[in-house]
């Protein structure tokens, strides 16, 4: 299976190396690159409102082709998985607890801390975290559940980012900067610690407990759903709205069709919004609000987002559409911004090495990490271990 997913997909087995996909991706977000490799930073509108002077039609459609990831065999399990709980957080205790049970978490793999439930630590409340998870976990897990909505951010920075990268206080001068690059990016690594370095982390987040509960039974039921011989293909609609700033990454989009060998079939739609489509596996788009949520059938293991500056604060949005409305409308995972990030494409989830990296079996927290080039303010959300895939 997922040696047909890469063969139909990118047109054989070879690799593209992280550089060369750092420099596609900067090209076409209005980047730089010298010949040593460094990203220059250039002017980009921000992403919470469309720029000044820029038209509300979607921009032009390039041409298309598949880039190339890497084969990966493997994917994590359990075993890699460590479940972090809030005693002080109602709301984390029980999802934790699920969740437990669930996955069948052995207990000498759940770490329970006591944190102020709110939307940002500071950076003293983040150290004592860290040292905790570090002084319990050890070299044992490679990724982490962290089974609460509040807190998601550190300052400025994703609360996910500074786990896995270390906290960076300048960036919270300038969000818009260039930030740090990840090496687990595009890579072939299936132990992110052991291998990067990096510990990845999700967060169980929905709007309420049952919420939290439903998103994790779907994860649970998504396993080795995907994929099958004789099985309906699952719809995979990356979408360009009038919203040009943040359309940004139809740039990167595959091209449109059947992909039998894969079970897929991939859409390029022009709306503002879906509506009554079903069996959605990927719905990726870029608007601050995303209507008509309410009609679109999400197959379990569906990963949703949308490009905007503020959908990772899950506590106050500043008036755009948080991640949470993807949960609740039936995704099982997604991604959003801290802090302002301005329209870099590296901040935010690359289309096709998402679908790519989550076709040859990628758990979705591995998918959604593995898409991010600079997810230092990034909010990830969702079940981490779902894998429609997976065999």
């Amino acid at each position: 299976m997922r040696k047909s997913v890469l063969s139909s997909l990118a047109q054989g087995a070879a690799s593209l190396a992280f550089g060369h996909l750092l420099a596609l991706v900067c090209l076409v977000s209005g980047l730089a690159v010298t010949s040593a490799g460094q990203a220059q930073e250039a002017v980009l509108p921000a992403a919470s409102s469309p720029a000044p002077g820029v038209a509300a039609s979607a921009p032009a459609s390039p041409a298309r082709k598949w880039m190339r990831v890497p084969r990966v065999y493997g994917r994590l399990g359990v075993k890699d998985l460590g479940l972090v709980i809030n005693l002080d957080d109602p709301y984390s205790v029980q999802v934790g607890g699920h969740y437990a049970k669930a996955r069948q978490i052995p207990e000498d793999q759940i770490l329970r801390v006591r944190l102020p439930v709110k939307g940002a630590l500071t950076r003293g409340e983040f150290e004592a975290l860290q040292a905790q998870i570090e002084a319990f976990y050890g070299d044992r897990v490679q990724a982490l559940a962290l089974a609460w909505r509040l807190p998601y951010a550190v300052a400025c920075n994703g609360l996910a980012g500074a786990l896995a990268m270390g906290f960076d206080e300048g960036l919270c001068g300038h969000s818009c900067a260039v930030s740090r690059r990840s090496s687990y990016f595009g890579s072939a690594a299936t132990r992110p610690l052991a291998e990067h370095r990096m510990r990845l982390s999700m967060q169980l987040a929905a709007r309420d407990v049952e919420g939290a509960k439903a998103l994790i039974d779907r994860g649970v039921a998504s396993d080795g759903t995907l994929g099958l011989r004789g099985g309906l293909p699952a719809q995979v609609h990356f979408v360009t709205t009038s919203d040009a700033v943040r359309s940004v990454r139809q740039q990167l989009f595959p091209p449109e069709g059947k992909v039998a060998q894969a079970g897929l079939d991939i859409h390029l739609d022009q709306a503002d919004a879906l509506r009554g489509v079903d069996r959605v596996l990927i719905y990726m788009t870029g608007r601050a609000q995303v209507e008509g949520l309410s009609s679109v059938g999400f197959l379990p293991g569906a990963l949703a987002d949308h490009l905007t500056s503020f959908g990772g604060r899950l506590d106050d949005p500043y008036g755009q559409m948080s991640v949470l409305a993807w949960i609740e409308a039936g995704a099982t995972a997604s991604h959003g911004t801290a802090s302002e990030p301005c329209a870099h494409l590296q901040k935010f989830p690359h289309p096709q090495a998402l679908l790519l990296f989550y076709a040859q079996g990628a758990t979705a927290i591995e998918a959604y990490w593995k898409s991010v080039a600079w997810p230092q303010q990034a909010v990830f959300v969702g079940e981490p271990l779902a894998a429609p895939f997976g065999r």
